[in-house]
């Protein structure tokens, strides 16, 4: 039999999709860093309504790298991160894999038990969350190998008008971390990048080298750590685009699903800034605001779970039995979810993609061309092969 029918019987439907690709092979942080500078001015992420620029994002993930040096992270540590989709969420796991450590994401709402497990699994040195999570961590700390525990806020990323409304709600909730607490505050922490007497902070990697590691379910038994490379997100990153021919340098991602998430992480976040695209940064899911965001910011990819979905096709049915509906959420109700095999010119959300691949557990969607005329896409002939 020919080599089309019995290793790639999908080659003669690929249209002006690349069979195979030519895969960077340096680290995460040098793939958004080689697009920030052929976009240093574009906008690389939005989170509250504020945004920040590829030029800004590269000089704070620099000094996060610098700091990390001064504390004391080197080359192949462990760092955990528990934060939801926010600015230090990025600049830390960038500039983790900057100083050639590797970066262990975690649920920030954990339980303490389930915290101590990923802190000692993982040999962190290291940890960094928000303020509202300090005490779990701080509760386990002594029973693990972290040294720093760095606590960041959500209040520091935001912009003043939008700070005093969030120090009025859910700011005000959160309790008031002790002056003589051993931690390190996000903005002290910072600072010490003044104090990086390294020449070379920058560490060299390569593409087969670890970069993250991620937790499966533990559906069938005790939660597994799966370490991934630079090479697997890089990969991915080029996979997605190659597979979406619509996309174009610019185009917003709005990213819900979570950074601990594989698809989340690899999708929502290092695909769009590793090919010039723009997250939309959601550090809290809910059905109601998912269909505003998706039409104020003119988003053109979203990526969900089924899970996500559905919450969102419930909206839909509670909306149905108010009046009046909310202009935007009635928006983005009225687009279908089309499923693999459907008219690509039919009206709605295009390419939908299976997010098989990076975790047992990660089954996901990516789907494209919203604000964009219909372009048919397909799933990316080498993440079929596993690469």
């Amino acid at each position: 039999m020919s080599d089309s029918i019995v290793r790639t019987p999908w080659k003669d439907y690929m249209g002006e999709v690349p069979m195979h690709l030519e895969y960077f092979d340096g680290s995460m942080f040098e793939a958004v860093e080689n697009v920030a500078k052929k976009y240093p001015n574009s906008i690389a992420f939005t989170f509250m309504g504020k945004s920040t620029t590829y030029r800004q994002m590269i000089r704070e993930i620099e000094q996060c790298a610098k700091a990390l040096k001064t504390i004391g992270v080197r080359e192949g540590d462990k760092v955990t991160i528990a934060m939801p989709n926010c600015p230090q969420a990025i600049y830390m796991f960038y500039a983790v894999n900057l100083v050639g450590g590797i970066a262990n994401m975690i649920h920030p709402l954990s339980a303490e038990k389930e915290i101590e497990f990923y802190l000692n699994a993982s040999e962190s040195v290291a940890a960094v969350t928000l303020d509202q999570f300090y005490n779990k961590f701080e509760k386990v700390r002594e029973r693990t190998k972290v040294v720093n525990m760095i606590i960041a806020s959500v209040r520091d990323a935001l912009s003043p008008t939008i700070k005093a409304g969030y120090m009025l709600t859910e700011g005000r909730k959160i309790e008031k971390i002790p002056e003589d607490a051993p931690v390190i505050m996000w903005k002290d922490f910072m600072k010490l990048s003044h104090s990086c007497y390294y020449k070379t902070y920058k560490v060299k990697r390569e593409g087969a080298d670890p970069a993250v590691i991620l937790y499966s379910g533990g559906t069938t038994g005790t939660t597994k750590g799966i370490v991934l490379t630079n090479k697997n997100f890089n990969a991915l990153g080029q996979q997605v685009i190659a597979a979406n021919p619509m996309f174009r340098p610019g185009d917003r991602m709005l990213a819900a699903m979570p950074l601990f998430h594989g698809f989340g992480l690899g999708v929502c976040v290092h695909t769009m800034l590793s090919q010039g695209g723009r997250c939309i940064l959601i550090p809290r899911f809910t059905a109601k605001s998912y269909a505003k965001q998706i039409v104020k910011y003119k988003c053109n990819f979203i990526a969900g779970v089924p899970t996500l979905y559905e919450a969102q096709l419930a909206q839909g049915r509670i909306l149905r039995r108010r009046q009046p509906v909310d202009r935007a959420e009635e928006e983005v109700r009225q687009v279908p979810l089309r499923p693999q095999g459907v008219d690509p010119g039919a009206r709605g959300l295009r390419h939908d993609r299976d997010g098989h691949g990076l975790l047992p557990d990660t089954a996901a969607h990516v789907q494209g061309g919203l604000h964009r005329p219909a372009v048919p896409g397909y799933l990316h002939q080498d993440r079929r092969a596993g690469h």
